[in-house]
């Protein structure tokens, strides 16, 4: 199997069949109250970006929805401040990438994006909300997977490699404050194209 169906199949139809239940935009919340615990108990500071990662499809209908999405965004940039783009990576998968120093104002934006998604019947198409945290030069993630419907932890070494210590230390605070992945067959690593990069980068 290689790199681009394993993506395929982690956050795609593999997980969609082994779905424990619908993902529900709503879990998203839950990454309001981690940002502190984030802080206050482990020393990370939140990397003032987050995004929401998606595959696309050749749909006007489809191309609709994600102006309709960034017609939101566009609102929420004047509301809040939240800046945002558009990227593709070199898999082919779609990034809205939203820029914020309150992790709060992130957090609704990605929900808000989500939640349209799903209103335009393409909730099928979201792959992953990424939250990004860094200490002392370390990366850190928080996933929200919505084939999976839970969080998982991911924190890159380089390009290749990852810091499973942090990981499980991670999964060790938040464990009952998210709602985790307890299949570590799912958490897939969302490798930076080039080190020190964010994985939508």
């Amino acid at each position: 199997m290689g790199i681009f169906d394993t993506i395929r199949a982690v956050l795609g139809t593999s997980a969609e069949t082994d779905a424990t239940r619908e993902a529900d935009p709503e879990d998203l919340f839950g990454m309001s109250t981690a940002y502190m615990t984030m802080e206050a108990d482990l020393g990370y500071d939140h990397c003032g970006e987050a995004a929401l990662c998606f595959s696309g499809v050749d749909s006007t209908r489809f191309d609709d929805a994600v102006e309709t999405v960034e017609a939101i965004l566009e609102a929420g940039e004047i509301d809040t401040g939240t800046g945002f783009h558009r990227h593709e990576d070199d898999h082919g998968y779609q990034w809205f990438v939203l820029e914020d120093n309150d992790p709060e104002d992130l957090v609704t934006s990605i929900h808000f994006a989500a939640d349209q998604f799903i209103e335009e019947g393409f909730g099928s198409r979201l792959l992953a909300a990424v939250f990004g945290f860094e200490r002392d030069g370390v990366d850190a993630y928080w996933i929200y997977s919505f084939r999976r419907g839970a969080y998982y932890p991911f924190s890159p070494k380089g390009t290749s490699d990852r810091n499973q210590q942090v990981e499980f230390k991670l999964q060790s605070v938040l464990d009952g404050e998210l709602g985790l992945e307890d299949d570590e067959a799912y958490w897939y690593p969302l490798w930076p194209d080039t080190p020190g990069n964010h994985p939508w980068e």
